[in-house]
């Protein structure tokens, strides 16, 4: 199945109409080129911002990580017991509360994450090999700026 690409989209529509679809294009294939596996180490989306979190900031708990990802305590729970298992994620003494709990990258965890980042990487280079360098940083600084959008829509949302 293929989709209508980027290139063939009606260009008279309004602009936020043509955005909505791109971004529904783009999820779509995302998620073809994990599944599909593409030469990538698969990872879904929830297990890599897991890791890369970790990897940033180090040990939290649970309620901590929740907060800082923009999901529920017990979706982390749920999204977090396959790293466990799977050795990429560890439990660790809170230094500061030696009854609680801290969730931890393992070294596994940290060799994963990088396989998988730099297997990200590398698809995104390939993806925009030809395009100019200046068009590739506005592309990441507008994604990223979008990205910030969508966070302090949801964050307003929740606190309506």
């Amino acid at each position: 199945m293929t989709t209508t690409s980027p290139q063939a989209t009606d260009r008279t529509e309004p602009v936020h109409t043509q955005l909505q679809y791109q971004l529904a294009v783009f999820a779509r294939r995302m998620e073809q080129v994990r599944t599909s596996g593409g030469g990538l180490a698969a990872l879904d989306r929830a297990a890599y911002l897991l890791l890369d979190r970790l990897e940033r900031h180090g040990p939290a708990n649970v309620k901590a990580l929740a907060e800082a990802l923009g999901v529920d305590s017990s979706t982390v729970t749920r999204q977090v017991a396959p790293l466990v298992a799977a050795g990429l994620v560890g439990r660790v003494q809170d230094p500061a509360d030696r009854r609680a709990v801290r969730l931890a990258l393992t070294p596994g965890g940290t060799g994963r994450l990088a396989e998988v980042r730099d297997g990200r990487a590398e698809l995104a280079r390939r993806l925009t090999a030809d395009w100019p360098p200046e068009e590739q940083q506005a592309f990441c600084a507008l994604l990223a700026r979008f990205n910030h959008a969508m966070e302090s829509y949801t964050a307003d949302q929740q606190g309506q």
